[in-house]
Parts: C-alpha cells; sequence; structure tokens
C-alpha cells in the first residue's frame, strides 16, 4: 500500500471502520454484520450492496486484493457468505475457494451470484458447495429473502439510510480512486461514476450542512476536502438550476480536482503549518500530475481541465499555466470557488475552521480574481454552511 494510505483514514467512530486497511478489506455500510460479501469488483459489489434495501455492516473481501489474503473476518460472527465472483478464470475460482476453503468443515450458508447462467457456472457453483444461486442482476430483489431464510437479519427501509452512513459510503469510493491512483493504476470512468452518484445520493436526502457535518468526521486531509468540494458544488450546481447531466459533471469534476495530491509525498501533505517554498513548489504540481494521470483514460475534456485549472485565477496570478479571462472556462470558475470555500472550513488539528460567513467574505474580498457573479451567486450556500 503506498505510503499516502499507511495513515488512519478516520470514519465516525460508530462506522466501526478505523484505518486504510480497514478500507482494504471492503468494510462498507449495508446488510448485516455478519454477512461475508466475496467480490472480484469491488466497485461492482458496492454498488450490488447500494442498491439492497439494508442498512447495517457486511464485511467485504475483494478476493484478488494480495493484501486481503492474510486477513481474516471474525469466523465466529459469519452467519451467511455471499460470492459476487465472476467465474472467468480458474485463478479467480481458485482465489475464492481460498476464501471459503478458511471455513473449513462449519461454513456457513453461501449463496452464489452468477453473472452467467450457463450450466459452466452453474456446476463450478454447485462444486463450491453452494447453498442456493441466483442471478447477479436480481441480487437487490433476491438476495435479502434468501438471507432472511438464514436468519440474517436484513432492513427494508432504505429511506432510513443515515446521512452519515451514505456519506461513509461515498468516502469509502473515494478512497478506492485515490488508492488506485497513488498506487500507479489508472482511475476508470466506472470508479468516478460509482463515487459520483454516492454523493449525489447522500445529498438527495439532506442539506449541505448535513453533509458538511458528517464530512468534517473524517481526518484524512484530502479526502474530507474533495468530498466537501464535491458536495459544494453538486449542491451550487442544484442551486444554480443545473441540468442533472451538468451536476454530476460538476460531482466528477470536484471529486477528481486533487487526485494529483496522490503523488504527493505525504510529509507535505499532511504538514502542521505552513509549507516552505520548496514544500510549496511541489505540492503545485498536483494541477499537472493529476491532469496527466487522467489524460488518455476517457475523461471528458471539462474534467481534465478543472483537474489542471483550478487554482487559475482571473487576473492571470494563478497556477498552473496563469491562465487569464475568459481562458478559465465557467465551470473552472465555480470549482474554484468552492475549492476556496471548503479549504477556508476545514477542520484541521492544528487549526480552528472558518465560519461561513468568514469564508464567503474572503470569496468577495478576492475581486479580479474569482468571477464576481458566481460568488454572489454561492452566498446562500455559503450561509447554509455557516
Amino acid at each position: 500500500m503506498p505510503a499516502a494510505f499507511s495513515e488512519h483514514v478516520n470514519f465516525p467512530k460508530h462506522h466501526q471502520i478505523h484505518t486504510a486497511q480497514d478500507y482494504a478489506m471492503g468494510q462498507v455500510f449495508a446488510l448485516s454484520r455478519s454477512t461475508l460479501f466475496l467480490t472480484d469488483d469491488f466497485l461492482r459489489g458496492i454498488k450490488i450492496i447500494k442498491n439492497m434495501n439494508a442498512i447495517d455492516i457486511c464485511n467485504v473481501v475483494d478476493v484478488l486484493d494480495p493484501d486481503q489474503s492474510s486477513r481474516r473476518p471474525e469466523m465466529t460472527k459469519i452467519r451467511a457468505i455471499v460470492s459476487d465472483v465472476s467465474f472467468i478464470s480458474s485463478s479467480t475460482i481458485g482465489a475464492l475457494r481460498k476464501h471459503l476453503d478458511r471455513f473449513q468443515d462449519n461454513r456457513p450458508p453461501f449463496f452464489c451470484l452468477l453473472h452467467d447462467s450457463n450450466a459452466r457456472s452453474r456446476a463450478q457453483a454447485q462444486a463450491l458447495g453452494a447453498f442456493q444461486t441466483l442471478p447477479a442482476s436480481r441480487a437487490a430483489q433476491l438476495l435479502p429473502t434468501a438471507l432472511s431464510m438464514v436468519g440474517v437479519a436484513i432492513a427494508h427501509q432504505p429511506d432510513s439510510i443515515s446521512i452519515d452512513r451514505k456519506v461513509a459510503l461515498a468516502n469509502a469510493a473515494l478512497i478506492r480512486l485515490f488508492h488506485i491512483a497513488g498506487a500507479g493504476g489508472g482511475v476508470t470512468l466506472q470508479a468516478l461514476a460509482t463515487a459520483g452518484e454516492l454523493v449525489e445520493t447522500a445529498l438527495s436526502s439532506s442539506n449541505i450542512r448535513g453533509w458538511l457535518d458528517v464530512v468534517w468526521q473524517f481526518d484524512n486531509a484530502t479526502h474530507q476536502h474533495c468530498l466537501l468540494v464535491a458536495g459544494l458544488v453538486t449542491a451550487f450546481g442544484r442551486q444554480l438550476g443545473m441540468s442533472r447531466a451538468d451536476c454530476q459533471l460538476l460531482t466528477h469534476a470536484a471529486l477528481l480536482h486533487d487526485v494529483g495530491k496522490s503523488r504527493i509525498p505525504i510529509a507535505i501533505l499532511n504538514k502542521p503549518g505552513k509549507l516552505d517554498t520548496i514544500e510549496t513548489a511541489i505540492m503545485h504540481e498536483h494541477p499537472t500530475l493529476g491532469h496527466a494521470m487522467l489524460m488518455g483514460q476517457g475523461f471528458s475534456e471539462d474534467i481534465l481541465t478543472v483537474v489542471r485549472s483550478h487554482h487559475e485565477y482571473l487576473d492571470g496570478s494563478g497556477y498552473p499555466d496563469g491562465l487569464t479571462g475568459t481562458d478559465i472556462p465557467d465551470l473552472v470558475r465555480l470549482v474554484t470557488i468552492c475549492d476556496i470555500f471548503g479549504a477556508l472550513i476545514e477542520r484541521r488539528s492544528y487549526k480552528e475552521p472558518m465560519s461561513g460567513v468568514k469564508a464567503y467574505a474572503i470569496l468577495e474580498s478576492m475581486t479580479g480574481k474569482l468571477d464576481m457573479d458566481l460568488v454572489h451567486a454561492f452566498r446562500p450556500l455559503a450561509e447554509l454552511a455557516s
């Protein structure tokens, strides 16, 4: 695991997720805490679980992640196992079997989601000892009932899922994005869409203040900031009456705007104080690093521009390209306002957060640097954040 993710990633304490390694184990919020969910595609697994009408905690394990091969869930508490593994290769099947074999003769009921319902897949599931096979495409409809038959409690009130759990899901997806990027992997459109959908889902059931109250509980500076900005731009886009497609684009751009920080040394990212000249120069590389990381990966030009240019100012005093005036698109201008505001109201162990009113006053003082029409339109949102 890269250094940037070896630190503690603090979820709210009652969520029972404490470190980046815990995240690597894949604990997310859904199903029952007595269910072990085995998958070979973490993002697909999150989507399946999120679509189920359930609210408790589930142990989710990526069977292809070597970091998880030595980690053991609390076997005695597991009452059911669900496999979301595609039977595409012998190595994938072998990885699944390795996790199943840990239970030896005390394996609980094993439910197998089939992504291909052909005879070969059904035979493979039977050979693995599946208690029941279910089509993966109908997991959300069929799995809760199947699990309840073996004593796994499932809650059926999706609207009762609290905002803090919804934000925690969004945070988990964001960590996954940065983990992949920091490890040198390519950030995929699917991963971004999953994270963006989770942000939108959380904000659809709460106002921006509720979002901020939960996000402020996360201690990782970069993750907290990206979630703050994503929430702010999503709410701002809705307030401006933007289309759902444009709001989604804004959310995606905000989630990725600081992805280049996954390549910045952790000592600089988390320094509790002002950066020196050399450290500042290194930090200022994150827009170009992020832009280079996403190039050629299928991301829209709008997203790429936000990632590269969110620190540009209208008067040319920004970085990395010193853009001026009309060279800075409206989408970038909007994200920049939310980025600055988010940075001002963030909570850190070494500094007190600034109130929304004071932070907004600073935005208003930046005449010539920021788009003042957008700043004035942002005021109602800033007041809600106070």
